[in-house]
């Protein structure tokens, strides 16, 4: 997969922040060589979260994300104050924009110690450096704040200075938060047949197969696996093709129990979803969601979020599907709401739980972030493979390639 088609949920993030008219448009200008961000001398010129999937050197495929103003005021202002904080927690790694000339403000504090609160890793691009106030602000701030220092380039925008450098630090801060994660290829030995099963129906895209499909065959490959890619319709005969059986069977996740049923239960199994969830963000988490399913009641709000829009289907998994399942597996009259990409919801308290998608188009601290929100609102969330696993029965052998995630089924 080359650079260009990366996902954006396989990329590393970096959001800018700052105070409007700190240079911060400039700087993302000057990182990325091009002019991403309209550039002016007016106050809040960036409106809304401006995102670029490209290649950064020396660091590789990112996603860079110029925000609006923090300072922003008004009741406009302070909608797109809300969409830069909601930016955030899809950030690997953020980088705050100050106006040297100017030093810190109240508003730049804050931001500080919401990066420190979420364990994000941060830089303060300390702008205007060209400037001799700006420098003399610069040595006054690290002589009074020592741990500050640590985090501070100084960089200017006009000339160029300190850019090469603040480059450099971010691809080595991001390549230090990264997780040593892999899809499926741990769960196997090299070597291994795996078999995976992808229903080609309505909702399949054509031509090409759905993104945790490409990943885990990827995945595979890269390990020195042997995948083997078959409908639901044609298992069996895969099944019986094979001089010994898979060391895994992976399926998607709306054909579960009839793979379930197919395949022996000496072979492990589960599914894409499941193995994405445990690729970003918390299973465990996911499977004791799953259980507050059963104590749905008649009435109770249950969410449905996907991480991705597309078009949907008359048997679209996420608005029929699933809603369906639910109301069987309860027997409950349920009422549903939907969201899809970014359009997360602020408020989670009234929902009595929340079923999300594998997230393969979200970064993982996004995905980790949105688990987060739900557990500080007191809402159980759980995700379409756990959750189709669950109500079929089959939860406990899906899970059998994951030791934690299966304890917590007690």
């Amino acid at each position: 997969m080359g650079l260009n088609e990366t996902p954006s949920g396989e990329r590393v993030h970096i959001g800018f922040f700052g105070l409007r008219n700190a240079g911060k448009s400039s700087v993302v200008n000057a990182v990325t060589g091009q002019e991403l961000c309209v550039v002016s001398d007016v106050r809040g010129t960036t409106t809304d979260p401006v995102k670029k999937a490209m290649e950064l050197l020396p660091l590789g495929p990112v996603v860079i994300i110029d925000t609006p103003g923090i300072d922003d005021q008004g009741e406009l202002g302070e909608k797109r104050v809300a969409r830069a904080r909601r930016t955030l927690t899809g950030c690997d790694v953020s980088v705050l924009v100050v106006d040297g000339t100017v030093g810190l403000m109240a508003p730049d504090r804050e931001l500080i110690r919401q990066f420190e609160a979420r364990q994000m890793p941060y830089l303060i691009a300390w702008n205007k450096c060209d400037r001799d106030a700006a420098l003399a602000n610069l040595d006054d701030l690290c002589a009074k704040d020592a741990e500050l220092k640590g985090h501070v380039q100084a960089v200017s925008a006009l000339d160029g200075r300190g850019i090469g450098e603040l480059k450099e630090r971010l691809a080595h801060m991001a390549k230090s938060d990264a997780r040593e994660r892999r899809v499926v290829a741990d769960l196997v030995d090299a070597g291994s047949t795996v078999v995976l099963v992808c229903p080609i129906d309505a909702s399949a895209p054509k031509g090409r197969l759905i993104l945790p499909q490409q990943l885990v065959i990827r995945d595979l490959l890269d390990a020195g696996c042997i995948p083997i890619v078959c409908r639901e319709t044609e298992l069996a005969g895969a099944l019986d093709a094979l001089a010994e059986p898979p060391a895994l069977v992976v399926t998607d996740s709306q054909v579960f129990e009839y793979v379930a049923r197919t395949v022996p239960g000496t072979v492990p199994l589960t599914s894409f979803s499941i193995l994405m969830l445990r690729y970003k963000g918390d299973l465990v988490e996911a499977v004791r969601g799953a259980a507050a399913l059963d104590g749905l009641r008649d009435g109770d709000r249950v969410l449905i979020a996907e991480g991705c829009t597309h078009h949907r289907q008359c048997e679209d998994i996420g608005t029929v599907k699933m809603p369906r399942w639910l109301a069987e597996h309860t027997g409950a009259g349920l009422s549903f709401e939907f969201s899809s990409g970014t359009g997360f919801p602020e408020g989670l308290e009234s929902f009595a739980a929340i079923v999300h998608c594998g997230g393969c188009m979200l970064n993982a601290r996004e995905m980790r972030s949105r688990q987060v929100r739900a557990a500080e609102a007191g809402v159980p969330m759980t995700n379409y493979g756990v959750a189709i696993a669950h109500m079929h029965g089959i939860l406990r052998r899906s899970l059998a390639p994951f030791p934690e995630a299966l304890a917590a089924l007690g």
